[in-house]
Order: structure tokens, then sequence, then C-alpha cells
């Protein structure tokens, strides 16, 4: 089965067919009724905003169901891969019927894969859904996180970001799934390996509203009073990992980046002179 990247949103696995091109996924469009649906056990939103939920009835009330839902064949009915808020919305409006691409999968990895696909691109999910959807991804089919990130469009990096983010404990989970603190304010807690310590920090920056960048200053000094070295701190920060990641990634080398308590230093390893002419090129854009 071919790999396809998720970044381009659900049009790109849900093609216009015809007998001339192959596809592993197959599409027609059915008006079908609401009863024979059941919900995606693979579904990775779990919270819906009762006031976005209402403006879409309402919308729907207006103008229809402008954007069918998506489902597979599944025994004597259907099985719901994406839509479930428009599938949501029509249940509660009452209605009997919803457009639908009807679509021929042919396996769970897909089938989850399909899941994603709206949620993540359309920014719906929270960071915490987005961090189990990988998870599930990596667990259930043996993945890396190479491998996902190929199948999501993403880097390695935000992919590994995102994971780590279930190493938080849950009250911080939780507090992030709310919007209380944003996924930069979680990514620093993420560097803080003693969980006494990751919540006091966290009760801090909703006490204060304390900013991302003040976050790092305090994890920094806190890291710094265990260890008793800046270094150490730098290699605990994953956002200067993540920055590391997209230099090695853009240059095709090693790069280390070493904060300092004002500023820092970038080094670029190159192995040979045209090594170091081919960075310059790429540096100044040639």
């Amino acid at each position: 089965m071919k790999t396809k990247r998720l970044g381009r949103g659900l049009d790109a696995l849900i093609p216009q067919t015809n007998s001339n091109q192959e596809s592993d996924v197959v599409e027609s469009i059915s008006e079908i009724k609401i009863s024979s649906i059941t919900a995606n056990p693979y579904q990775p939103r779990t919270k819906f905003d009762k006031d976005s939920l209402e403006d879409l009835k309402n919308s729907i009330k207006e103008n229809g169901v402008i954007q069918p839902v998506t489902v597979r064949k599944a025994g004597a009915g259907f099985e719901l891969i994406a839509g479930e808020r428009r599938f949501r919305a029509v249940q509660e409006l009452g209605f009997k019927r919803i457009p639908a691409y009807v679509i021929e999968v042919g396996s769970e990895e897909k089938l989850l894969e399909l899941a994603l696909i709206e949620n993540i691109q359309r920014e719906d999910l929270n960071p915490i859904e987005v961090a189990r959807a990988y998870k599930q991804l990596q667990q259930e089919y043996g993945l890396t996180q190479e491998q996902v990130s190929v199948k999501v469009g993403k880097d390695r990096a935000t992919v590994a970001n995102f994971i780590r983010l279930l190493k938080l404990p849950g009250k911080i989970q939780d507090s992030l799934k709310s919007g209380e603190i944003s996924m930069g304010h979680a990514r620093v807690l993420t560097g803080l390996k003693n969980e006494h310590v990751q919540i006091k920090l966290w009760k801090k920056i909703i006490k204060e509203n304390l900013s991302v960048r003040k976050v790092e200053q305090e994890a920094q000094k806190l890291t710094e009073k265990k260890s008793g070295s800046v270094a150490a701190a730098s290699q605990k920060n994953p956002y200067i990992d993540e920055l590391e990641e997209k230099l090695r990634s853009r240059l095709g080398t090693q790069v280390k980046i070493t904060p300092k308590s004002k500023g820092g230093k970038i080094e670029i390893n190159y192995y040979s002179n045209d090594d170091l002419e081919r960075l310059m090129d790429i540096i100044q854009g040639e």
C-alpha cells in the first residue's frame, strides 16, 4: 500500500477516481440514513465545544450540509471516518439523511489515518488529542516517530514534542486540553523531569499568567539550581532540541545550539571544502 502524506487535507485521500487511475481509497457520494451510521472507534477528538456545535447547527438549518461526511461500509450499515461534528449536529436537528462520501478502506491503519486528516489539518484537536492520536499510530501499527511524521505531514521533532506531552502529570494535561496553558508552556514543562517541579511551575504559570519566554527562564533557573550548569539546562530544553532538529534537516549536517545566560552559539559541522561550499550555498539561498 502506498504511503500518503496527510498535509493536503481530505481531498488528497479521496480523489476523483476514474477507470484509468489507481488509488488505495475508492469513493462515491450518497445520501444515507443517519440511523445506519455508527461512530468511528478511532476518532481522535474527545471534546466538542458546545457553542461551536450550536453555531454549526444554525448554519446547517440555514444552508444544509455543504460538506459531506466520510464513511465506510461496515456490515449492513456504515462507520463514520470524518465529520463527526456534522454528524452530531444533524442528529440533534432530527435529520433523517446526510450526504456522505462512501469509501472503501483497506486497513484499520488507513482508517485511523483518515480520521486524523480533517481534525489535525484543520487544527480542531487540542494538543493532548493530537499526541494520543500520534501515539496510537505508533503503538497499534509499530511505527517509528519518523514514520508517523511522514504519514501526517509533520516533521519528526513536532511529532516527538506532541508525544512527549503525554508524560506530563494528568492535571497539567487537563490544563492544556482546556486551553488554560498553551502548547509552548507545556513544551517547556516537559523539559523538567521532576513531576513535583513541573506542577510547582505550572501553578506559577496559572497564578502569575506567565508568558512562554518567562517560563523558559524560570525552567532554566530551576534546572541550573539542580545541576549547577547552564549547559545541562539547555540539553533538557525541548525548544532547543526542536531548533537543532530543524537546522539539521535544513542543512543536512550535525548542528548544536549552546545557550548561555545572554545569547549563545550555534555550531555547524562540515566534513570537506566541498561540504562547506554546499552549506554556504544553502545559507546564502543559492
